[in-house]
């Protein structure tokens, strides 16, 4: 059934904007972050040695720092039936749920790369961000993300739902 909006409707409640800004932190070279953040990177960067992307050529690494300092690696796994791969976040974000059921994450590290030694700026995909940030949302503390850009420079985000300002999350459920 549609609804016909006059005019005067229109003039009674103009649109308003909004304007959304995230606060990134961004370090020229990965050398510089702190020491928990770096070694993070790196097991990033060794899980992108996992991945299996025959298809794509898209190997993306993904490492979970958990609060009493265990990491957790996961990696992209493609399938010729594209629908059923998953992303490397997922996939660590997934079995650190399922092994680490109590612990509180507190940063994950993403990078991607085409061959050995040339990484790529990449962002997770909008199921990876919804995936942590159920994550984020289940343990009530803000989970740190790292990202690797082009060359050496590193993007660091205070929070999962920094990526997600309009985000959809149990609240949205609850109205």
């Amino acid at each position: 059934m549609s609804q016909t909006v006059n005019k005067s409707d229109l003039n009674e409640n103009p649109k308003k904007h909004l304007k959304i800004t995230i606060d990134i932190e961004v370090y020229n070279q990965a050398s510089d972050l702190p020491a928990p953040y770096l070694q993070l990177l790196e097991e990033a960067k060794e899980a992108t040695k996992s991945a299996y992307a025959p298809y794509s050529q898209f190997f993306v690494g993904s490492a979970i720092l958990l609060e009493d300092k265990t990491i957790v690696r996961g990696s992209n796994q493609e399938n010729a039936a594209y629908p059923s791969g998953i992303c490397a976040e997922r996939t660590a974000i997934y079995y650190t749920g399922a092994q680490y059921p109590n612990h509180s994450i507190e940063a994950i590290a993403v990078i991607a790369r085409r061959e050995i030694g040339s990484y790529l700026p990449a962002a997770p995909c909008g199921a990876c961000r919804q995936a942590m940030l159920e994550y984020e949302e289940k343990q009530q503390k803000p989970i740190k993300l790292i990202l690797q850009g082009m060359g050496e420079k590193v993007y660091v985000l205070d929070s999962v739902s920094d990526l997600l300002p309009l985000k959809f999350g149990k609240d949205s459920l609850e109205q």
